[in-house]
């Protein structure tokens, strides 16, 4: 009897490891920092994190389905160019202006995937171009200058009298692609794909069309995210969203999805994201050059994902 509740408590410890880590982590810092664990800087993590969220999600459909997402920062830059763009040029609510942001996510999303899926390119090739093309194409329409917005426009999604609408936004999705994941056909073929295409193809499913889908899903995300970040800064750049594609993926890993695909989970991958906001949070509030975060932050990853490779072989082997 004792071996059993031991094993079943080893059990819940592995495949819960994420969340251990995210909780060990949140105590240090709690201890590290006295500003760390109240409602202002609890509130400014949600508003940082609610874009990174978003494209860590995207990312991981992808991932699911063996593939990779290189595109994501710059479709954030197009998402958050496009949308301050139509607001100010155009005199447009910022709702439409937003939709129209997440259509041009979808598009080059739409772009990447037929390239996987039609044109046999690997998925880190077809999203190395279109993250070329997509981050060229929002220099080009912003000039390379940043676009100003007015108050009263984008900005009324981090407005505090709206509840912050982007918090709200980014964790209704985070439920919605949970249980899409889980409980929709769609959502277990993308699974289905990445552990095993040629079993699917077999069963007669159209794999090229969930292919298309999961990058498309990701463009819609990463547009959103760059609307968010043009919210918080009241301006749409160029220049948002860069490197975010490495912190997607280190969300993912972190998050305990196999870059091999067929394993991953949202409520992980969110996991995954806020480990690493809490890395830098906790830096910043203790003031540590930004040269030396990354040197930091780098090694924390590496222990992070060491933990998930020996709890998994743990997991096997039990």
């Amino acid at each position: 009897m004792n071996k059993t509740k031991i094993k079943h408590c080893k059990d819940i410890l592995i495949n819960n490891n994420t969340y251990l880590i995210f909780l060990l982590l949140f105590i240090v810092c709690s201890i590290l920092s006295n500003t760390f664990f109240t409602s202002m800087n609890l509130r400014n993590i949600a508003l940082q994190q609610s874009g990174p969220v978003m494209v860590a999600i995207g990312m991981l459909f992808v991932v699911l389905t063996g593939g990779i997402d290189l595109s994501v920062g710059s479709v954030m830059a197009i998402g958050a160019s496009v949308s301050a763009i139509i607001i100010r040029d155009y005199n447009i609510h910022f709702i439409p202006a937003m939709l129209a942001a997440l259509v041009m996510g979808m598009l080059f999303g739409v772009f990447t995937g037929a390239l996987v899926a039609y044109a046999n390119f690997q998925g880190f090739v077809a999203s190395l171009a279109t993250m070329t093309i997509a981050r060229g194409a929002a220099f080009v329409l912003t000039n390379g200058t940043p676009i100003k917005l007015e108050d009263g426009t984008l900005n009324n999604l981090v407005d505090a009298d709206n509840l912050f609408p982007i918090i709200i936004i980014a964790f209704v999705l985070i439920i919605i692609f949970a249980l899409i994941q889980k409980y929709t056909a769609w959502g277990r073929t993308v699974i289905a794909i990445g552990s095993n295409m040629v079993a699917v193809k077999l069963a007669g499913i159209r794999t090229k069309r969930y292919l298309v889908s999961a990058y498309a899903v990701s463009g819609v995300l990463a547009a959103l995210a760059g609307v968010f970040i043009a919210a918080r800064s009241s301006t749409g750049s160029a220049t948002v969203g860069e490197g975010e594609e490495l912190n997607a993926i280190a969300a993912c890993v972190i998050g305990g999805a196999s870059l091999s695909g067929g394993k991953g989970f949202v409520v992980k991958t969110v996991a995954g994201a806020l480990v690493l906001a809490l890395i830098g949070n906790i830096m910043n509030l203790m003031a540590v050059p930004s040269y030396p975060q990354d040197i930091i932050k780098g090694f924390i990853i590496i222990a992070a994902v060491l933990l998930q490779i020996v709890t998994n072989k743990s997991d096997k082997t039990v």
